[in-house]
């Protein structure tokens, strides 16, 4: 049974665009799925609609069997410890009025009460934020500093360590490398891929970089103006069957 199950999602807006339409996929446990697509295709709608951070018009999204699309808050709360998210600003995604210390305590504090940490521990909450930060290969001194104190690079692996805090079994990734420089890039991406293996997680890597999705994921979506419009994988991205539009992206790849 796979993990994460879309079925015709659709969202659309007040003005009539079509945001996401009828969209259907799957993500297995352990797999990094991709998903690309050129700005404003509605990848980034599609991920906040899987994380209840949008309401959907109909379609349903299966969450280890269950499906949650029609939970209210106080339902919903259960699965949300299992579906954490990594966006493309972290200077946003972080309060800058809170140490580094503070905001990576933050989930922990909402969910501890169902927690059952196999690979992180919580003996006090100076190791626990120690272990975060080594896990996302951080200093441990980082955490008394302000977001603003840290480099785009040491942010965004801040809210990788977030978002891995409470062991979820997903990380919708919403291009996660899209404000870092070229080296940085590089470095956080082969970061994702080594707490992949270590946690087990499963991924939906979301980004326009056709090449940063091929490096990572097993299988890849193509999504053009609110729809799927090709899915293979990822040793089949040069095939002669490939969608104009997926053809198009590789010509830039």
């Amino acid at each position: 049974m796979s993990l994460l199950v879309v079925d015709r999602l659709t969202k659309s807006y007040r003005e009539g665009k079509m945001a996401v339409n009828a969209v259907s996929f799957h993500l297995d446990k352990g797999e990094c799925l991709g998903l690309v697509g050129e700005s404003g295709c509605g990848k980034s709608t599609l991920a906040r609609c899987l994380l209840h951070i949008e309401t959907i018009d109909s379609g349903s999204i299966m969450l280890n069997g269950q499906p949650i699309e029609q939970l209210h808050e106080r339902k919903l709360r259960p699965f949300r410890r299992h579906m954490q998210m990594v966006s493309q600003n972290p200077a946003a995604a972080l309060n800058p009025k809170l140490k580094i210390k503070h905001s990576l305590l933050d989930a922990y504090e909402q969910f501890h009460h169902q927690l059952r940490l196999k690979h992180f521990t919580f003996t006090s909450k100076a190791a626990y934020i120690k272990q975060l930060l080594e896990a996302v290969e951080l200093p441990a001194s980082l955490a008394d500093r302000y977001p603003h104190e840290l480099s785009g690079g040491q942010r965004q692996r801040v809210t990788i360590a977030r978002a891995i805090s409470i062991e979820p079994e997903v990380i919708v990734l919403d291009e996660p490398t899209a404000s870092l420089d070229v080296i940085s890039q590089g470095a956080v991406l082969r970061l994702l891929t080594s707490l992949q293996t270590h946690l087990q997680l499963s991924y939906l890597f979301i980004s326009h970089d056709l090449a940063a999705v091929h490096q990572m994921s097993q299988r890849i979506l193509v999504m053009k103006e609110g729809r799927l419009v090709d899915q293979f994988d990822r040793d089949h991205v040069f095939h002669e069957n490939r969608h104009l539009y997926t053809q198009e992206l590789i010509s830039i790849f």
